[in-house]
This record gives C-alpha cells, structure tokens and sequence, in this order.
C-alpha cells in the first residue's frame, strides 16, 4: 500500500525591502565601493586618468576608419595622440617645477627679508613674536624648499603612476575598437546603455575643451600681465595657471600664491597687491564667474556640485581627483543614476535639464 505524500505547502512570499531600507543598504554599499577606491587611489586614479585621456582621443579613429585605415592602425594613432598630450603636460610640469626650484635658490635672502618684514608688520599691529614668526615662517626659503620637496615627492608618485596611464591607454584604446561594434552585435537591447556610454563620453570631452581653451586664455592675460609687472619667470606662472585651471573653481587660488610670494619678494607690498588685483579681476571673472557657466551647460552639472565635486573626489583618491572630479562625478551619474527611472529628481538636481521632462507632469486639465 502506497503511503501519500502530504503536499508541501509553497514558501512564504519574503517581504518587499522599504524604501528606507533600501536606501540604507545603498548608502552602506556606496561606502564599501569607496572606501576600496580610497585605499586603491595609486591604482584609481591612473586608471580613470587613462579612461579619460582615451575618451579625449578616441573620435580620431572615426575619420581615420572612414578614409580606408585598418582598425589596428586607427587604434595606434590613438595610442600615440594620447601619449603626446602626456608628454606635453608632463614637460609644461617638468620645466615649471625646474625653473621654481632655481628661483628659490636665486632669491633665498630676499625671501629671508621678505620674512623678517613680515614679522616686524606683524607685531607692530599687535601680534606677540612668537604668532608673528609662525605666520612668517612661510617665506623661509627652507620651508619653501621643504614644501617643494614635498610636492616632488607627490610628483615622483606620480610619475610612477604614469606608466601605468601608459598600459591603460594601450589597453582601453585596443578594447574602444571592440566596444564600438557592440550595438551590432547585441542589436537594440544595448542601444539605453550605449546612449549613456556615449552622453558621459560628449560630456567629459566637452568639459575638458572648456577647460582647455579658458586655461590658454586666463594662461595668456596672466603671463603678459606679470611679464608687464616685471615679475621674474612670467612663463612659468602662465604655465601653473594655465595647469591649474583644470582644477574647478578653485584652481586660480592655486596658481595664484606662488607668483604672489614672488611679487613680495621682488618688489614689496605694492606689487603683491597689484598681482592679487590682477589674478582677481581676470581669473575670478573667468575662472569663477563665466567658466563655471560654461562647463555647466556643457556637462550639464550644478554649480554647487562642481564645486564639492573637486573636494570629495580628491578626499577620495588625492590630488588627481581635484583635475577628475568632474568626469568621476558624471560616471557616477551614468551608472547610478541615469539607469534608474526612479532617480529622476536626483538626476535634475544634479543639473541634468533632460530629468526635467519627465518631472513636469504637464498642463492640467
């Protein structure tokens, strides 16, 4: 006699996550993801400065591919325009670094009186001498030389890095080839992600031109000014604004105080003050009033957010998140936020006007 089986009752439906719990478990893996981006930034950061000079290089394959070439050869040429646009940077740093060291050197006992000035102006508007010389001290010429040394050091880290840039862009430029024929082979499933692929790709091109063409201005008006000033090595200071401008909003203050230092030590207080005038009055009217509009409109990012931007992402992976907060902050948005139709009020807050249609519900009846 055949025993039955009693029917096994089918498993309860697990409960739906809350919309607070989900953002919670959101938040906790947003944290995981960068807490191993911070303690991988030696390897973060040259990859995404590698991402971002192949996504700068790539739309010369398109015409090269149109006029007959093979992919290998058109992938080559984009290895080789993005090593000479490294090349370039890291001449203009290289020589500007060289010629700062030697101008310390030259001027080390004016930088001494400018420092002992300093003091004396200090304690005479009631300062004690001790909150004096630390105030002073940063015109020593040994703890200009240290802060030198230091920056060196960061330099030589990022020399290392480098060569990895140098691998990445060997490889992403070999793997852009293949991407571009991904449409073709998954057909229209992969047209969503591919049209985000390519919006991040116009974007962070189009920041990077903005930022190119308001740096070789602001780099022009302040090379000129300072050489009509009579302030040694205008070239060099052109040079460091014309590298800081890749940093936003912040970046002029950057360029601004070696020059400054300099203008005191040469030339005293009145030169100092007419190099602050100037660095305000062309780089504050370029750099923070008209630039941040322009790279607004062109990668479509709110002023307040390109401003934390630089702050979070070099808290994040150091000093090369300050040149690509603005990239990094636009892949967040691709990955995170484009993808989701719920996110759409945060995608509008960030500056995305395309997140606004979808919120106006329209006229009412």
């Amino acid at each position: 006699m055949k025993r039955k089986h009693a029917a096994v009752p089918p498993p309860a439906p697990q409960p739906a996550l809350g919309p607070t719990l989900r953002v919670l478990l959101g938040l906790a893996a947003a944290v995981v993801v960068l807490a191993g981006m911070h303690a991988g930034r030696e390897l973060v950061g040259p990859l995404v400065l590698g991402a971002v000079i192949v996504i700068i290089c790539h739309p010369l394959r398109h015409p090269l591919e149109r006029r007959g070439w093979p992919r290998w050869a058109a992938t080559t040429a984009v290895i080789v325009l993005g090593y000479l646009i490294l090349a370039f940077l890291a001449l203009l740093l290289f020589f500007a670094g060289v010629q700062f060291v030697r101008l310390i050197g030259d001027f080390s006992d004016e930088l001494r009186d400018a420092a002992a000035g300093v003091v004396s102006w200090l304690q005479s508007i009631g300062l004690d001498a001790q909150a004096a010389g630390s105030a002073a001290s940063g015109l020593e010429p040994a703890n200009v030389l240290s802060l030198v040394t230091s920056i060196g050091g960061t330099a030589l880290g990022a020399l290392t890095a480098f060569f990895f840039v140098l691998a990445y862009v060997i490889f992403m430029a070999a793997d852009g080839s293949r991407y571009a024929r991904a449409e073709a082979s998954f057909g229209r499933t992969a047209r969503p992600t591919l049209a985000r692929v390519r919006s991040f790709n116009t974007g962070v091109r189009r920041y990077y031109v903005v930022n190119a063409a308001f740096g070789a201005v602001v780099a022009v008006i302040d090379g000129l000014a300072l050489w009509a000033l009579g302030v040694p090595a205008p070239i060099v200071w052109a040079i460091l604004a014309f590298v800081t401008n890749f940093v936003p909003n912040i970046g002029f203050v950057l360029g601004l105080v070696p020059p400054a230092i300099l203008a005191l030590v040469v030339g005293g207080w009145p030169l100092l003050l007419a190099v602050v005038a100037i660095y305000s009055v062309v780089n504050v009217t370029l750099q923070v009033l008209i630039q941040p509009k322009f790279v607004s409109d062109a990668v479509n990012l709110s002023l307040t957010l390109s401003f934390f931007s630089v702050i979070f992402w070099t808290f994040i992976i150091g000093p090369l998140g300050a040149i690509l907060s603005i990239p990094l902050t636009l892949l967040v948005r691709a990955v995170v936020l484009e993808g989701d139709p719920k996110s759409r009020w945060l995608r509008w807050l960030s500056g995305d006007p395309a997140a606004a249609g979808a919120l106006d519900p329209g006229p009412r009846p």
